[in-house]
């Protein structure tokens, strides 16, 4: 099937699902409801993360299948995890004064493995190694299996993902399964990681971008608007019920984020390229942003309103976030024109 050429919608949704991912952490709702926040801060802002997992493998592991038996398909996937991994090293030195003076610094070498690997040095930085290790698996799987088999096994490692998240209180009843998980927790703190969860979204994005699923816009809109309600559902179930270790995987999670995709792949516009990377600067630095609107806060006697306020606080780390991220973005293009500038120079002399 015919390649959809114009990804503008995938690429400034980017800007949206980073800031869903800033609200996970600053609750912009809790001040109203908080079964209000739950709703649209942990069931309905989980789409960030695993869009950016399907954007991963729709415009890096894809291109990798096609040529995985080959040493120009190793390359290209070498060259994303170096850049992942560099930009993992570089964070992690970022965040390390901030872990020390909250006093959250592992001592334990086993705590910091632990971390490196799985939770993350830092909160949020848990996504670096999650599509790290997610790609890593894929690429094996791709090396010896079949599309099918590679389905089949994402879909279970998801499933079990599931249970050890939304409904952890609930299989723990079950004494076998409760051990199992035990000993998947002396691992990572989550099952929210590379082995169970980004997994089954990279592969989603690998799928979609082999062209032989397409929906129509209006389809792909009814789903997406059915499947959220479902995952609305069961999150207000599952949170209800107490049976939720953590609240990052849901079932109709998937369905939701297949829909969703194809609702902007379905869909043309214009595309700002500095989004890209604006994206990808507020998440790193929008904890940053938390506490210098946090001290700010303090330092003007105003953190009843840009702190307790939940949604003033949210829109005020935003903001910070943003106009950081532009300030980064702007530095970086100056950057990269002077480097031109010089390889041209050299050029010519």
């Amino acid at each position: 099937m015919r390649q959809r050429k114009n990804y503008a919608a995938i690429d400034n949704f980017r800007l949206l699902a980073a800031l869903l991912i800033v609200a996970i952490h600053t609750a912009p709702l809790a001040s109203f409801s908080k079964t209000a926040d739950f709703l649209v801060t942990y069931c309905f802002g989980r789409i960030g993360v695993p869009f950016f997992l399907m954007v991963t493998g729709y415009f890096v592991l894809a291109p990798y299948q096609k040529k995985v038996h080959s040493n120009q398909g190793i390359g290209t996937m070498g060259k994303f995890l170096k850049k992942t991994v560099l930009l993992y090293f570089i964070s992690t030195l970022l965040y390390l004064p901030l872990k020390i003076y909250s006093g959250n610094f592992s001592h334990n070498v086993w705590d910091w493995m632990k971390e490196i690997f799985f939770d993350g040095t830092f909160y949020h930085l848990w996504y670096l190694p999650a599509v790290l290790l997610g790609c890593l698996l894929l690429m094996a799987l791709l090396s010896f299996c079949s599309p099918l088999t590679v389905s089949a096994v994402v879909s279970v490692l998801y499933i079990i993902g599931v249970l050890g998240d939304s409904y952890y209180n609930l299989v723990s009843q079950v004494p076998f399964l409760k051990m199992v998980y035990e000993a998947i927790f002396q691992i990572s703190s989550y099952t929210r990681n590379g082995i169970f969860f980004a997994p089954a979204f990279l592969w989603m994005g690998v799928v979609l971008a082999n062209g032989k699923v397409r929906i129509s816009q209006q389809r792909a809109a009814a789903g997406l608007a059915i499947s959220l309600a479902g995952m609305l559902a069961e999150g207000f179930l599952s949170f209800q019920l107490e049976w939720q270790k953590h609240n990052s995987m849901y079932f109709f999670l998937v369905p939701v984020m297949f829909y969703l995709f194809e609702l902007l792949l379905s869909r043309k516009g214009v595309e700002v390229k500095a989004v890209r990377d604006l994206s990808m600067y507020l998440y790193i630095i929008h904890p940053c942003c938390i506490v210098i609107v946090r001290g700010a806060a303090d330092v003007l006697k105003m953190s009843k309103l840009f702190v307790q306020q939940s949604l003033v606080h949210y829109i005020a780390v935003c903001v910070v976030s943003v106009l950081l991220s532009l300030i980064l973005v702007m530095g970086n293009g100056i950057l990269s024109k002077w480097r031109y500038y010089v390889s041209q120079r050299k050029g010519m002399d």
